[in-house]
């Protein structure tokens, strides 16, 4: 795997190149002018103090590119040392292991894309824009240059209880936000209501993957819509019961 990142004196953006194995994603540059909470700050010269806070964020921002590269079980804590310009002991003063650091990961990962969510979810009050809405947060989530929606959708640590038990609950309050929709257009009982969004979340983020990986050339917003429009049509099918 071949990749290209800026110097460590500036901003980062790193291009993935197509090729095997559980790190790999094809090479797609994405135009993402959008600043979003997991951007990688720029390195900084080793011995340079940084500030706790930045400090962990500059760790994070180093080992989602380590991990989303080469995948959990490749990535080593020097590979990722290195990446931040730190020494090991500097990283783990922040984070005692590889599986910590990992959670941590997951943690950040998760609540960027809750955020997206809501953020998605309160911009209209009509129920179709909604599952439009909710479809397309997958595709933003995705459509972000660092990878990260691989630590979520694609780990290679599936097995592992803290990492199962996260993913689990990433799609449990991602549904629950869906299902919530289905029942007030369609009656249906809240169990009956929650199978239908889990379905929803899946094929928007199935699809959204799909989408980025394939290169389509179908612009992001059109191609959520046109994933909404199939969800909807299937919520719409079932009749709204009588109280």
């Amino acid at each position: 795997m071949r990749r290209n990142n800026a110097s460590r004196s500036g901003t980062t953006r790193t291009t993935i190149a197509e090729g095997s194995g559980p790190g790999t994603i094809r090479s797609r540059h994405i135009s993402n002018p959008r600043s979003a909470v997991t951007t990688v700050p720029a390195i900084p010269a080793r011995g340079i103090r940084m500030p706790r806070d930045q400090r962990r964020a500059q760790l994070l921002g180093a080992a989602r590119e380590v991990f989303v590269a080469q995948g959990y079980h490749a990535a080593a804590m020097d590979d990722i040392a290195d990446r931040a310009g730190v020494s090991k002991p500097v990283l783990y003063q922040h984070f005692p292991g590889k599986l910590e650091l990992y959670i941590a990961l997951l943690d950040a990962s998760k609540n960027e894309l809750l955020e997206i969510l809501h953020r998605a979810m309160a911009s209209t009050d009509d129920n179709k824009q909604r599952v439009i809405a909710t479809v397309n947060a997958y595709f933003e989530f995705v459509d972000n240059d660092n990878g990260g929606y691989r630590l979520l959708f694609e780990s290679d640590l599936p097995n592992e209880p803290a990492v199962r038990e996260r993913l689990d609950r990433l799609t449990e309050l991602c549904s629950q936000e869906v299902s919530q929709i289905i029942a007030d257009d369609t009656g249906l009982p809240p169990q009956e209501s929650n199978l239908l969004a889990v379905g929803l979340v899946g094929i928007a983020q199935v699809t959204a993957r799909y989408w980025l990986s394939s290169g389509a050339g179908i612009p992001r917003a059109a191609a959520a819509e046109l994933v909404a429009a199939l969800g909807w049509r299937g919520i719409r099918g079932f009749p709204k019961r009588d109280g």
